[in-house]
């Protein structure tokens, strides 16, 4: 405003012509003549009023001008904000319906975006990004831990506190655990998607090494367990950029909630287990639910029975089972090691590298994908468990000989058969140290016939020499065909009571 003081100075008092005026003050002869117009409009000359200040010198050259917007609704931009939540809505869905309410006197759609930004700016920050209903679980870890004592030993163990936010609603849960490592991370998952009765689009956790395995800003690699968990409920997860809070500002703000409201009021209590810890923050997550927005319509509770609810997946029929996956490679003899027991694959898979899903009861083993065998868990360590399909044909027969297939042999034979098998299994270590000797007795029958193998079986055990060679050299030599030789009776010493013994002598 100085500038046009001196344009009517040098006009009025100076009596200079616009061009001299232009080329004192150094600006265009367009300029000059504009101001001098305005200021004849608004009826002011030189000197000008002394109590018009800059300001009011302003508005009376150029006054604002007459507005028609008194004219114009202004929207409710509390109900747009609300259904823009909605899958499917869109500003210029509700501009048409804004129009149709309030035919000729609703704003153009450009003039209604910008309303509405001005109007979303104003929020705090918590609430200045849109989220659709139903589409996104955020969750994160609490930086402070709650201390539980033991009550037997007074070992003080610091818990973990477990956060999960709704995106378009703020519904918000909590608990604790004792780790953040995987099972404790499925589980609160498990949990959380049970406290919330369904089941979102998708879940934006950190990168914590029980999430993903390997973090990447484009491509991050989930954690095998924790892919298999969000499969199995129907959604996936999509962890934020590493370095890059702003993809997760949802959680961050629920964790600063959750400090604030939940662990801030049991800082002076003291906790004897980790059930009665989780029953405190239950009882204060509650009533942090319930609370009323300062700013916006309802609580947390209310506006996710009215968006997030209805917009949330069904829950599975069952609920996951905590499973943990590695990786094993199939040994020469067709089995992996797990925790130190040994489990069978079909032996064509020798040398193999494959996944092995650990659950609670089982161990099942996949190439590829594809479930090749699957065993009940075993604890025992240095045991094997094997499955006869997984072995090759040789292995499988050998394994169909145990000591009752071959003592039920032995008896069709004969008795003394039936004997010497009995003698060949249980006199070594192990009985399967004699399957070996005991087939090549057997299979004399079919050389010999049943009846020669009997009689020298026989004959080898009356002779004390109850094995595989003394029986071949007895059939090979025809001596099972001889009469067995009679056994020698040895005559008991005579006693009679008028017989002196030697003890009458002593």
């Amino acid at each position: 405003m100085r500038l046009v003081s001196e344009v009517l100075r040098l006009k009025h008092a100076a009596k200079l012509s616009h061009r001299q005026i232009a080329r004192a003050l150094r600006i265009g002869i367009g300029t000059v003549t504009n101001y001098l117009a305005a200021a004849e409009r608004a009826g002011l000359s030189w000197p000008l009023p002394v109590e018009l200040d800059e300001t009011a010198l302003a508005a009376k050259l150029w006054p604002p001008a007459p507005t028609s917007e008194a004219k114009f609704v202004t929207p409710d931009f509390v109900y747009i904000h609300e259904q823009l939540k909605q899958k499917g809505v869109t500003r210029q869905l509700l501009w048409d319906e804004y129009g149709q309410q309030h035919p000729g006197q609703a704003y153009q759609y450009t003039k209604f975006c910008t309303l509405y930004s001005e109007w979303r700016r104003r929020l705090k920050a918590t609430m200045r990004q849109t989220h659709r209903a139903g589409e996104k679980l955020f969750v994160d870890y609490c930086g402070p831990t709650v201390a539980v004592v033991n009550v037997v030993t007074g070992e003080i163990k610091e818990a973990q506190i477990f956060v999960a936010v709704l995106g378009a609603s703020n519904y918000t849960y909590a608990e604790a655990t004792w780790t953040q490592g995987l099972a404790d991370w499925i589980g609160s998952h498990t949990r959380a998607f049970s406290f919330y009765d369904g089941v979102p689009a998708l879940v934006i956790p950190d990168n914590l090494l029980s999430a993903v395995s390997k973090a990447c800003r484009y491509e991050p690699l989930l954690n095998t367990s924790y892919f298999q968990m969000l499969a199995h409920y129907g959604t996936a997860a999509l962890p934020a950029r590493p370095y890059k809070p702003r993809d997760k500002a949802k959680a961050e703000v629920a964790v600063q909630v959750v400090e604030r409201w939940i662990l801030a009021r049991l800082r002076q209590q003291t906790f004897f287990s980790l059930q009665e810890l989780n029953r405190a923050i239950h009882y204060l997550l509650t009533a942090l639910n319930q609370r009323p927005f300062k700013k916006l319509p309802g609580c947390r509770r209310s506006q996710f029975e009215a968006l997030d609810q209805p917009a949330l997946r069904e829950l599975p029929a069952q609920a996951y089972e905590y499973a943990e996956w590695r990786k094993a490679r199939v040994n020469i003899d067709y089995h992996i090691e797990v925790e130190r027991h040994y489990y069978s694959v079909p032996h064509s898979l020798l040398r193999r590298e494959v996944d092995v899903r650990l659950s609670e009861k089982t161990v099942e083993i996949f190439l590829a994908g594809n479930r090749v065998a699957v065993h009940l868990r075993s604890q025992r360590q240095g045991s094997h468990s094997t499955n006869a399909e997984h072995m090759p044909k040789a292995h499988r027969a050998h394994l169909e000989w145990t000591p009752g297939r071959l003592l039920n042999w032995g008896v069709q034979i004969g008795p003394h058969t039936r004997d010497l098998v009995k003698h060949l299994l249980w006199n070594r270590p192990h009985p399967e140290m004699g399957y070996r000797s005991c087939l090549g007795l057997l299979n004399l029958a079919k050389r010999f016939g049943r009846e020669r193998l009997e009689a020298a079986c026989q004959r080898a055990i009356q002779l004390g020499s109850p094995n595989r060679r003394s029986v071949v050299s007895l059939l090979e030599q025809g001596l099972d065909r001889l009469p067995l030789p009679e056994p020698i009776v040895t005559q008991p010493p005579l006693f009679h009571e008028n017989i002196r013994g030697p003890d009458y002598y002593q």
